[in-house]
């Protein structure tokens, strides 16, 4: 195993398609700090993130020519997989200037479902079993992308970098939306606007209130359960009040069952249930709001199709991630 990582593939001398894309979202970004600039914290500090980010991009294209075979081939797509964990947080520094949307979403929730499903579903299901195994499945978010990425990279090296892209370009989508959509979601809202205001369903704009307001509540369920500290560790670290609608957990987690079920049915049967228990946590944890989910859902295979299309028609050339024999040597 440990020789096949070193084993010789195809040279390529330009980026990768989905180091393209990266880099396509961090220009398109660096201009949006630039129209924003004054209004911006720390703008200054962002360009910087993103003249490095960018830096280690060449770099590490510069190291792949000097030997390129798949572990080198496999740092550089890992690299711009494990950024998705700046960019992320980052969508928050742009959205936070807009008028939060939260009461437009939470006053079609209430006109959908004469309720607010976040709120029922915890409250319905407050056993222990029900809390650990939602939040099981909602922490099983980024373990289930990384073994779809493993298994491709172990299993199909060839499909490795056009899964990589699907993915990266689908979450660089949804990061665009948040930019430009500021919804919070109700672990963020309800605390904002009260929950006697939730209880009697009046929902009112709080303006930019995010915008100097960071604080998450503690999520509902079973709070000495190991999961439900897994999740709570988790958002309180890296959670901001951003990226509520469209859900993505929802949209990549249904993108990753797509690719599954269309490579290998075992995978596919294997991450089902956490992908089922992911959708449902997504409102039981109080993340989304349920037409988030729906969202989510649907926006998967719009996303899907748009990344395979962009992959195939702009991106294709640019990598053949074949192992080359060394019979020759």
């Amino acid at each position: 195993m440990a020789l096949d990582l070193f084993k010789k593939v195809d040279s390529y001398k330009g980026l990768f398609a989905v180091e393209k894309i990266s880099l396509i979202y961090n220009l398109l970004t660096s201009l949006l700090i630039l129209v924003m600039y004054q209004r911006m914290d720390h703008p200054g500090y962002m360009l910087i993130d993103r003249v490095i980010i960018a830096g280690v991009t060449f770099l590490l294209m510069y190291l792949y020519r000097l030997a390129p075979c798949k572990f080198t081939a496999f740092v550089r797509i890992v690299v711009q997989m494990g950024l998705l964990s700046y960019w992320y947080p980052d969508t928050y520094e742009f959205n936070r200037f807009f008028p939060n949307l939260d009461h437009v979403f939470a006053h079609a929730e209430q006109w959908f479902f004469n309720s607010q499903p976040a709120m029922l579903f915890c409250n319905a299901m407050p056993q222990w079993w029900a809390s650990e195994a939602f939040n099981m499945g909602y922490f099983a978010y980024y373990p289930m992308i990384f073994v779809v990425a493993i298994y491709f990279f172990l299993r199909r090296f060839d499909q490795f970098e056009k899964i990589a892209f699907i993915l990266v370009s689908c979450f660089f989508c949804y990061y665009l939306i948040y930019i430009f959509v500021p919804v919070a979601g109700p672990q963020f809202y309800f605390p904002a606007i009260g929950m006697d205001n939730v209880d009697i369903a009046n929902f009112f704009a709080v303006g930019d209130y995010f915008n100097y307001h960071q604080e998450l509540l503690p999520g509902p369920g079973y709070v000495d359960g190991f999961f439900y500290n897994l999740v709570e560790g988790s958002q309180q670290v890296g959670e901001r009040p951003t990226a509520a609608f469209p859900s993505s957990h929802v949209g990549i987690s249904t993108i990753l069952m797509i690719i599954s079920v269309r490579e290998n049915r075992t995978l596919f049967a294997c991450l089902l249930p956490f992908y089922l228990l992911l959708c449902c946590a997504t409102v039981y944890i109080q993340a989304h709001y349920l037409i988030d989910a729906f969202a989510g859902f649907v926006s998967a295979f719009i996303l899907y199709w748009l990344s395979l299309e962009m992959y195939k028609y702009w991106f294709s050339r640019s990598l053949h991630l074949h192992p080359i024999d060394d019979v020759a040597e």
